[in-house]
């Protein structure tokens, strides 16, 4: 009896788990598919070298998605274990006190652009233009400033894609899962254009 009650019991914890990694996160209105979900996750392993499964252990931990590589940015910087970087923002702390507890301040996080940024990026942008970069460190920037440069950085830097238009799919409201999987999209056919019309050319050179 013991033994079908504990099967039961890892049933439901089982179904739990995939609804957790289905759940539609949120963000004005765009929700994420489940294979969406499971690219970003793989995309940040890749991206900062961790294993897959460590990923989804701090997804576990409550971490909210475009949060992942945040805590892997700094705790990569800062070149502690990400559990670390976890207790102290599950503890309260802003990503802000989190980053500059490790000596890691607001001129690490400056990607430079071809144009000015609309929200959400103008503000954090608007600091960094109206300081002389002598005094970017003593910016103050929010949670949010501080996921969208990461997650900027992530995605451009990984993808080799210009940042200027992931900032575009962000402004139109889309999740950094969405944009990731629509940058990765758009990479692979660039990538399968490029090979056709190399078999192309050697066809008509024979």
């Amino acid at each position: 009896m013991e033994l079908k009650a504990r099967i039961i019991i890892l049933f439901f914890l089982l179904i739990f788990l995939t609804k957790g990694f289905s759940q539609k996160d949120v963000k004005a209105g765009i929700s994420i598919s489940e294979e969406g979900l499971k690219s970003f996750y793989f995309s940040v392993s890749e991206y900062y070298g961790v294993p897959e499964n460590e990923v989804f252990i701090v997804r576990e931990r409550k971490i909210h998605d475009e949060e992942l590589p945040v805590v892997f940015f700094i705790s990569g910087r800062a070149g502690v274990d990400p559990k670390e970087i976890i207790d102290l923002r599950i503890g309260g702390s802003s990503w802000y006190n989190i980053s500059v507890k490790y000596g890691i301040y607001p001129d690490v996080y400056y990607i430079p652009l071809t144009v000015d940024p609309g929200p959400p990026y103008g503000k954090a942008y608007g600091y960094y233009k109206n300081k002389p970069e002598s005094k970017w460190k003593k910016i103050k920037l929010s949670d949010e400033d501080i996921i969208n440069l990461i997650n900027l950085r992530f995605i451009s830097e990984h993808y080799n894609y210009a940042p200027e238009k992931v900032i575009k799919m962000r402004t139109d409201g889309k999740h950094f899962a969405v944009i990731n999987d629509n940058v990765k999209s758009e990479m692979k056919g660039n990538k399968n254009n490029s090979q056709d019309k190399s078999k192309n050319n050697s066809k008509k050179n024979k």
